[in-house]
């Protein structure tokens, strides 16, 4: 799926996502909590890959890999430097920052891959389906 970098359109990723979950058989809670990965981490995209430009491009693939769900998220902003993305000490109490803490705890790995030539940055996000 190709989305464009909006808040508005994350509507229908998260659609998608709920569906290819509970489609390979996901409970609730794993449903609930690969929405919320997923959602978060183009959240992120929009917000700081993008800065905000609502005309970049998401594509989210999924994947359904034997006993898991594989989601690969690629966008064509700037790289990031990934040693820069760490989470927040959850004792360290202030609105916001709190969402690659979120993300990790959601799903089962998260992790930047090599993107292809002319994309940005790809996070691959896995769950179990449970």
């Amino acid at each position: 799926m190709r989305t464009a970098s909006r808040p508005d359109s994350l509507r229908l990723v998260r659609a998608m996502v709920k569906e290819a979950a509970e489609t390979v058989g996901c409970g609730d809670e794993c449903v609930n909590q690969l929405v919320m990965a997923v959602d978060e981490a183009c959240q992120n995209i929009i917000r700081h890959a993008y800065g905000g430009d609502p005309n970049g491009e998401i594509i989210v693939d999924i994947r359904h890999q034997n006993d898991s769900l594989a989601i690969h998220l690629l966008d064509y902003a700037a790289p990031v430097d990934v040693s820069k993305i760490k989470p927040r000490q959850l004792d360290d109490v202030k609105p916001g920052g709190l969402g690659t803490h979120f993300i990790q705890a959601c799903v089962d790995e998260c992790a930047f891959l090599e993107p292809p030539d002319g994309a940005g940055n790809c996070l691959r996000l896995v769950k179990k389906i449970t």
